[in-house]
C-alpha cells in the first residue's frame, strides 16, 4: 500500500511541477470582471467583547463574481436574520447590526459564523465569539486593622472581582492620590501591595485598592485597609527571602508570540535589590525589559527558544536569595506556509497545501464549500493526503472554495482557499505608458502586473532591441540594478500563454541625484549678531526641488528673525535659545540629500559673584569669587578693579589680572586707602558686567614710599629758577598731611641747601638768581607719618638773557654760480648768556651783474647752523649776481645783535633754455627755425647750438647734424631736407660756462601740409582743433585718392577701406608719414567705404576720420578694334559676295513661280527677325540685319549687372528655350535658338539703333 502511494505521488509530482512553480510562489488576484468563488475580505475578531451602550456590529464582507449572498449561524445553527427585528444585515454585505437598546446584550451572546456563497463556491468566516463585558461588585468585607512590627514585611491583598475583561488595579488614599511606590513598596501583577520592610511612616488608615473596568468605564474600590506600625523593640536586619513566588522554584507557561511576564518580590532589611538571568543562556536584550523596580521581567514575541529556567536573585548587605522559574512555551496553531489560492486552466493539475504548527500538534480537517470533504460528493479527480489536496485534470465549472481548519487546545486557524478554473487570454493590469523615474545608481522596478489562465509568461524588451531582459521577478516586474542614464527609454513587456499575447509599454527616466555641494558649517556667533547657514545643492534640472530647514530635527521656530532664501538660512539677532543643530534637507520627488551644522551662541560671561576677602594683612589681602556663566566661550581672564573711597570715590582703577582658570587673587595694597573691589570676567566676546563690590577694606597710614617724579629746574626769566615736579597720586600719599619739601643750591658754590615746604602744588619759583647759573635741586614727599626716602639730585639752570655780542671776522667766498661758503669767528661763551643753540645767517640778492637793479633785501633767506659752528654753505644762489649777508648768534632766549653786512658776487653759470623755438615756412625740402633768448642768461651769452636728426617709423634716430649761431641771431633756414621725413630739433643757448638745457621740436617734411608735435621738453601745447581735418576723396583711372591733415602724435597712420555692405574685415594700407594716398586695385562698378585711422604701437585705434563713400565706375575693356583688321574686312567681303549670289538665285526661282526656303520660313514664323539654322544642310534662313544687334555667345553684361535698353535689348533671356541650352567643354553653345519671344512693335524698331560701344567691346571673349 505504501509503495502504491509513493508510485502514485511520483506520477503526480511530474505533472504538477510547472503548476507548483507558477501557483505556489505567488498569489494572483483574479480581476473582478471574471467569474470567481467568494473571498472573505473583512470579518470581526474571533473574540468580540461588545460595548453595551452601542449597537453590536459583526463584520462580514466578501467579493466574488457573481457577487456572493450571505447567511449566518449562531451557536452552530442557522440564524434567521429576517425573523429578528433587532437584527439588520447591510445591503450587498454580510455585516450584521444588532440593536441592543432597551434589551439586555447577553441575549445576543454566542458563537457566530458568516457564510458567503455564489454559484462557484462557498467561503466561511472565523467563529466570532460575542461576549458582554462584566464588572461585578466587590464582595462586602470587614477589614480589621493590620498591626505590623517596624522592619517586618507586609502584603495588602486586593483580590478584585473577576471581570470581562480583567480590570486595571491601582492603590490610592482617601484623597484619590496614588500611593508612592519604590523598591521597598510595590504593586504585584495580581494587584496586591507588597512591603519588603515596614517603616513607621507606613501607618495609615486609607490603603484603598481600586479596580477600573475599561469596557464598562466603571471604577470600584475595596474597603480601606488600616495599617498600624508598632515598635516593640529593634527589629534586626535580615537577608532576603521571596514573598512571591514561594519556594525554590515555580513554573510558568506562555504561548508562542505572546508576552512573557515573570515576577519576583522579596522581603528583607535592608531592602533587597533584584536581578535576572537565564540558566544555560542569555536574556534576549532586544526583546527584554525590566519593570516595577526590576521586580518584573517582560519578554515580548516569545518563541520556543525562550523556554528554559529563569533565575531571579534578591540581594542585600546580609546575603542573597534565588528562585528558579521554569518557563514552558506552548503554541496555538500557526501557519508554517500560508495557504494560497489556485488559478488553474482546464486540464491542469494543482495542489492545495495546509501546513501548520502548534504545541500540542494541531488537528487538521478539510472542507469544500463549507461541507467536510468526507460528507461531500466523491470526486475521482480529487485526492486528500493529510495536509495536501491534489486536484487533477480540472474541468471548467469545477471552481470551489476549500476550507482548511487546524486546531488544538489553545486555538484554531481557518483558511479559505479559492480554486478558480478559468481559460483566459493574458491581460496586462499595469496601466499603459506608465512613467517611472529613478535616481542614478538606484534600483528601478518596472511593473508588468498581468493575469491569464494558464498563467502568462512575461518577457521584456527595451526600445527596438530584440534581446530579452532577464532580470524579471515572478510577478513580472523588471528590476534594473544601479540604473544609469543609458537605461532611460521605452520598455515593452509581453504577457503570453497558449490563448494569446498582450503587450504594454512603460517609460523609464534616470535622473541625476540630488547632492549638497556646499554644506552648512559650524557657526559660533555672538548674541544679537547674524548667523548665516549656506546650503548649495545640485539636482536634476527636470525635477522641482524644495528646501526644508530643521532645528534639532523639528520645524524652525515661528519667528520673523529666521529668514529663508534659496540656498541660505539667516538668523538675525541671535539669542541663546537659537543654539542647536540646523539641518538643510533638499527634496525632490525622487530623492533627497541633507546636511547639518551646529550653532553655538556666545556672549559676554555673567559677572562673578560671592566676592570674599580673606588673609587680611596691612599691605595685602586675598580676594576670592565665584565665576558666572561663560555662555559657551571659556573665560580667558579676570580683571580686578578697586575704588578708593577716601581719595577718588566713584573712580574704578585696574589693579590686577589673573588667568581665567583661577578664582582667587593675592592683592598688594597701599597704606591709607579705603578699598572696595570688583571683578570682571573676559572671554572671546568681551568683558562681563562688573560684579557687585566687595565689602570695604581700609589700610593704615604710613610715611610716603616714593618721591615726586619728573623733577626739573628751568628759569623762565633771566633772574629766576622754576623748580617743577609731578605730584603724587592719591594712593602714593600713604597718609594724611601730604606736602613737598623743595631744596636747591648753586652748583660749585660752598653753601647749604635752601629749603621750602609747600602743599598741593607742583612747582616753586626761586627769585633773584644770577643769569644762566647751574643749580642742584631736589623734591621730597612728607606727610604726618614721616618723610619719603632721600630724593635724587637734579641739575637745572636759572633763566637765560639775550646774547650780548655779534659774530666777527665774517668772510664769504663764492664756490660757483649757485653756492657760496661763509666763515665767522664764534662769540665768547659768557656773552651768550644762555644755552648756545647756533648761528643764523641772513642773505639776500641785491642785483644782477648785467646792470639791472633789484630791490635790496627782497627775497631774504635765512639759514640756521646749530651748535658752536664757525662756517656754513649757502646753496641756491643765482649766478652772475651781487648778494648781501649778516650773522646773529642764537640762544634759548632769542637772537643777539647782527654782524656788519657783507657783500659778495657770484660768477657766471650756464644759461636757461631758449624762450621758444618755432618752425615756419615749411617747404618740400626746407624750413625756417626761429627762437628767442633765455629768460635767465646767468652770464654773457656767447651763442646758440642747433642739433637735428631724422626719425623713422620705429622712433629710431638718424645721424645728427649740428649748427652753431651767434648770440645776436634769432632765426635760420635749413635746406636739402628729405621729403616725407620726420625730423627732430634740439636747440640750446651757451655762455663761457657751457650750454644750458635744450628745447626741442619735431616736424615732417611735406609738400602740402606740416605735422608738428612739440616734445615734452619744449613745454608747448599741441594745436587745438580736430586731430584729422580737410579729408578729401577723388576717383581717377589709376584708383581712389585720399588726402587729409593730421595734428596728432601717432606715427602709424593707415588708410582703411571695405566694400560697402560687406561683412569682410577692413583692408589696411600703411601711409608711412604721408598725408595723401592712392588706393589701387579697386573693382570697377563697386562702392567702398574709406577712412583714415591713427593707431598706437599695439594696433589700437587712437584717432579716426569719418567714413567716406566712394564709387568706382564701370570701364569698357581695352580691346583691339577688329573693325580695322584686314582679316575682318576680307571676311565681311566674302559674306557680302555670298549673299549677293543667293539673292540672284532666289530672284531667278521666283520668276519661275516656285517656292524657296525663305518663303517657307516666312510662312512658318511670324517674326521675320528670328530664323533658325536648317537642320539638314546647315544653311541659314532669311537674313535680317537686326541680327547684328544680338550679343555673341559667351558675351557679358556690364560689371554693374544691368543692360541699358538703348544699348541692347537682346539677350538669351529673350528666347523661349535659351535657358535649356548646353555648352561644350570649351564653353561653346550647343543647340539653336528655337524662336525669339514676341515683343511689341516699337521694341522691334528700337533694335535698329547702333550698338553701344561698351556692349560691343564687352561682347568679345
Amino acid at each position: 500500500m505504501a509503495r502504491d502511494r509513493k508510485r502514485k505521488w511520483a506520477l503526480i509530482s511530474g505533472a504538477v511541477l510547472l503548476v507548483l512553480l507558477g501557483h505556489l510562489t505567488s498569489a494572483l488576484e483574479v480581476p473582478l470582471d471574471l467569474p470567481q468563488p467568494p473571498t472573505i475580505t473583512e470579518q470581526s475578531p474571533k473574540d468580540y467583547i461588545i460595548d453595551p451602550r452601542e449597537n453590536i456590529v459583526i463584520h462580514c464582507e466578501a467579493k466574488g463574481k457573481p457577487h456572493p449572498s450571505f447567511s449566518w449561524t449562531r451557536n452552530g445553527t442557522h440564524f434567521d436574520v429576517e425573523k429578528d427585528s433587532k437584527v439588520l444585515m447591510k445591503p450587498s454585505s454580510g455585516t450584521l447590526v444588532i440593536d441592543i437598546s432597551g434589551d439586555k446584550a447577553e441575549a445576543y451572546e454566542g458563537v457566530y459564523q458568516c457564510t458567503a456563497r455564489n454559484v462557484h463556491g462557498t467561503a466561511l468566516s472565523n467563529n466570532i465569539v460575542i461576549r458582554q463585558p462584566r464588572s461585578p461588585l466587590w464582595s462586602k468585607e470587614r477589614n480589621e486593622a493590620i498591626v505590623v512590627q517596624v522592619g517586618g514585611s507586609l502584603v495588602l491583598q486586593c483580590r478584585p472581582p473577576a471581570g470581562l475583561p480583567p480590570p486595571n488595579i491601582f492603590w490610592m488614599d482617601n484623597h484619590f492620590r496614588r500611593l508612592s511606590q519604590d523598591a521597598r513598596v510595590s504593586q504585584a501583577i495580581n494587584g496586591d501591595l507588597y512591603f519588603s520592610n515596614i517603616l513607621p511612616e507606613d501607618t495609615r488608615s486609607d490603603y484603598i485598592c481600586y479596580a477600573r473596568f475599561p469596557h464598562t468605564r466603571t471604577i470600584q474600590q475595596k474597603q480601606p485597609i488600616n495599617v498600624k506600625v508598632i515598635d516593640d523593640g529593634p527589629t534586626g536586619e535580615r537577608r532576603p527571602t521571596f514573598m512571591t513566588p514561594t519556594g525554590p522554584s515555580s513554573t510558568k507557561m506562555v504561548l508562542r508570540g505572546e508576552t512573557l511576564e515573570l515576577e519576583c518580590i522579596a522581603e528583607g532589611l535592608p531592602t533587597p535589590e533584584m536581578s535576572w538571568g537565564k540558566d544555560n543562556g542569555d536574556l534576549p536584550s532586544d526583546r527584554m525589559s525590566l519593570h516595577n523596580f526590576q521586580k518584573t521581567l517582560h519578554i515580548v514575541e516569545v518563541t520556543e527558544a525562550d523556554a528554559g529556567d529563569y533565575r531571579c536573585s534578591a540581594q542585600n548587605s546580609l546575603g542573597n536569595a534565588h528562585h528558579i522559574i521554569k518557563v514552558v512555551v506552548k503554541a496555538s496553531p500557526f501557519w508554517i506556509s500560508t495557504p494560497t489560492d489556485l488559478i488553474l486552466a482546464p486540464k491542469e493539475t494543482g495542489i492545495l497545501t495546509c501546513r501548520a504548527g502548534g504545541d500540542p500538534k494541531p488537528q487538521l480537517s478539510w472542507s469544500v464549500n463549507g461541507v467536510p470533504i468526507a460528507n461531500s460528493p466523491k470526486d475521482l479527480r480529487r485526492k486528500v493526503e493529510d495536509d495536501t489536496v491534489i486536484l487533477s485534470d480540472v474541468q471548467t465549472g469545477s471552481s470551489a472554495v476549500y476550507q482548511c481548519n487546524v486546531s488544538n487546545q489553545f486555538g484554531y486557524l481557518l483558511a479559505n482557499i479559492l480554486v478558480n478554473v478559468l481559460a483566459e487570454p493574458p491581460r496586462v493590469l499595469t496601466p499603459p505608458n506608465n512613467l517611472y523615474q529613478v535616481i542614478t545608481n538606484s534600483r528601478a522596478l518596472l511593473d508588468c502586473a498581468s493575469f491569464g489562465s494558464p498563467i502568462p509568461t512575461i518577457t521584456w524588451f527595451k526600445d527596438s532591441q530584440t534581446s530579452i531582459l532577464n532580470d524579471i521577478h515572478e510577478n513580472g516586474t523588471l528590476e534594473i540594478h544601479g540604473a544609469q542614464p543609458l537605461n532611460s527609454g521605452k520598455y515593452t513587456c509581453i504577457a503570453s500563454n497558449n490563448l494569446g499575447t498582450k503587450e504594454n509599454h512603460v517609460y523609464l527616466e534616470v535622473k541625476e541625484p540630488t547632492r549638497i555641494l556646499r554644506q552648512p558649517e559650524y557657526k559660533v556667533v555672538e548674541r544679537n549678531r547674524v548667523a548665516v547657514f549656506e546650503c548649495k545643492v545640485k539636482h536634476d534640472p527636470t525635477l522641482v526641488p524644495t528646501m526644508i530647514w530643521l532645528k534639532d530635527n523639528a520645524e524652525l521656530p515661528a519667528d520673523e528673525r529666521f529668514v529663508l532664501d534659496v540656498d541660505t538660512l539667516t538668523i538675525r539677532d541671535v539669542i541663546e535659545e537659537d543654539e542647536g543643530t540646523y539641518t538643510c534637507i533638499r527634496n525632490t520627488s525622487l530623492d533627497q540629500d541633507s546636511a547639518s551644522a551646529m550653532l553655538t551662541v556666545i556672549e559676554q560671561p555673567d559677572p562673578p559673584s560671592d566676592l570674599e576677602l580673606t588673609e587680611q594683612r596691612d599691605r595685602s589681602v586675598q580676594l576670592t569669587w565665584t565665576p558666572g556663566d561663560e555662555h559657551n566661550s571659556p573665560t580667558q581672564k579676570f580683571l580686578i578693579q578697586y575704588e578708593d573711597l577716601l581719595h577718588e570715590p566713584g573712580v574704578w582703577t585696574n589693579l590686577s589680572e589673573v588667568d581665567g582658570g583661577r578664582t582667587t587673587a593675592q592683592l598688594d595694597l597701599s597704606p591709607y586707602a579705603w578699598y572696595s573691589f570688583r571683578v570682571l570676567a573676559q572671554n572671546a566676546v568681551g568683558y562681563s558686567l562688573p560684579s557687585q563690590p566687595s565689602r570695604q577694606y581700609r589700610t593704615n597710614p604710613a610715611a610716603p614710599e616714593v618721591n615726586p617724579s619728573d623733577v626739573q629746574g628751568v628759569g623762565t626769566e633771566h633772574d629766576n629758577l622754576v623748580i617743577s615736579w609731578k605730584k603724587l597720586q592719591g594712593l602714593q600719599a600713604n597718609g594724611p598731611g601730604l606736602m613737598y619739601k623743595v631744596q636747591w643750591r648753586q652748583q660749585g658754590v660752598d653753601q647749604e641747601w635752601a629749603s621750602e615746604t609747600v602743599h598741593n602744588v607742583s612747582q616753586f619759583v626761586v627769585s633773584g638768581t644770577p643769569t644762566f647759573v647751574p643749580y642742584e635741586v631736589r623734591v621730597q614727599a612728607v606727610n604726618d607719618n614721616g618723610d619719603a626716602p632721600e630724593p635724587a639730585v637734579v641739575l637745572g639752570h636759572s633763566g637765560e638773557d639775550l646774547p650780548l655780542t655779534a659774530p666777527e671776522s665774517v668772510q664769504v667766498q663764492a664756490q660757483n654760480g649757485t653756492l657760496a661758503e661763509v666763515h665767522w669767528k664764534p662769540v665768547t661763551p659768557i656773552s651768550v648768556r644762555g644755552r648756545l643753540q647756533g648761528y643764523k645767517v641772513y642773505y639776500w640778492r641785491e642785483r644782477s651783474l648785467h646792470g639791472e637793479q633789484e630791490g635790496v633785501g627782497k627775497q631774504q633767506q635765512v639759514l640756521t647752523f646749530s651748535g658752536n659752528r664757525s662756517e656754513g654753505h649757502l646753496p641756491g644762489l643765482q649766478p652772475y649776481s651781487v648778494y648781501g649777508l649778516s650773522i646773529r648768534v642764537l640762544n634759548g632766549k632769542g637772537e643777539g645783535p647782527a654782524s656788519t653786512n657783507q657783500t659778495f658776487e657770484t660768477p657766471e653759470g650756464v644759461p636757461g633754455p631758449p624762450s621758444y623755438l618755432k618752425i615756419t615756412n615749411p617747404n618740400v625740402d626746407s624750413l625756417t627755425l626761429e627762437w628767442g633768448p633765455p629768460q635767465d642768461n646767468n652770464g654773457r651769452l656767447t651763442g646758440y647750438t642747433l642739433k637735428y636728426q631724422p626719425v623713422n617709423n620705429t622712433n629710431e634716430l638718424g645721424p645728427v647734424e649740428e649748427l652753431v649761431f651767434l648770440a645776436n641771431e634769432t632765426s635760420t633756414t635749413l635746406s636739402n631736407l628729405k621729403y616725407s621725413t620726420r625730423y627732430k630739433f634740439f636747440f640750446t643757448a651757451k655762455t663761457i660756462k657751457g650750454s644750458g638745457p635744450s628745447i626741442s621740436e619735431e616736424t615732417v617734411i611735406m609738400d602740402e601740409a606740416l605735422i608738428q608735435q612739440p616734445s615734452l621738453g619744449g613745454g608747448k601745447v599741441p594745436p587745438k582743433g580736430p586731430t584729422f581735418s580737410s579729408v578729401n576723396t577723388t576717383v581717377t583711372e589709376d584708383g581712389a585718392g585720399v588726402s587729409w591733415e593730421y595734428s596728432g602724435a601717432e606715427k602709424n597712420v593707415f588708410v582703411e577701406y571695405i566694400v560697402e555692405n560687406s561683412k569682410e574685415e577692413w583692408r589696411k594700407e600703411f601711409v608711412n608719414g604721408s598725408q595723401s594716398y592712392l588706393i589701387k586695385g579697386l573693382k570697377p562698378g563697386t562702392s567702398y567705404r574709406v577712412r583714415v585711422v591713427a593707431r598706437d604701437q599695439s594696433g589700437a585705434s587712437i584717432h579716426s576720420t569719418e567714413e567716406h563713400r566712394i564709387t568706382v565706375p564701370a570701364i569698357a575693356s581695352r580691346q583691339v578694334d577688329i573693325a580695322t583688321q584686314g582679316w575682318f574686312i576680307g571676311l565681311m567681303c566674302a559674306i557680302a559676295l555670298l549673299i549677293l549670289v543667293l539673292l540672284i538665285v532666289c530672284f531667278i526661282k521666283r520668276n519661275k513661280g516656285g517656292k524657296y526656303p525663305v518663303k517657307e520660313k516666312e510662312d512658318a514664323h511670324q517674326d521675320p527677325e528670328i530664323q533658325p539654322m536648317k537642320e539638314d544642310d546647315g544653311t541659314f534662313g532669311e537674313y535680317s540685319d537686326t541680327e547684328d544687334h544680338k550679343p555673341l555667345k559667351g558675351s557679358r553684361t556690364p560689371s554693374n549687372g544691368t543692360v541699358r535698353r538703348d544699348e541692347s535689348d537682346d539677350s538669351l533671356v529673350d528666347y523661349g528655350e535659351g535657358g535649356d541650352g548646353q555648352f561644350n567643354e570649351d564653353g561653346s553653345f550647343i543647340g539653336q535658338y528655337s524662336g525669339r519671344k514676341e515683343k511689341d512693335t516699337h521694341e522691334g524698331n528700337e533694335s535698329s539703333e547702333a550698338p553701344s560701344p561698351v556692349n560691343a567691346s564687352n561682347s568679345f571673349v
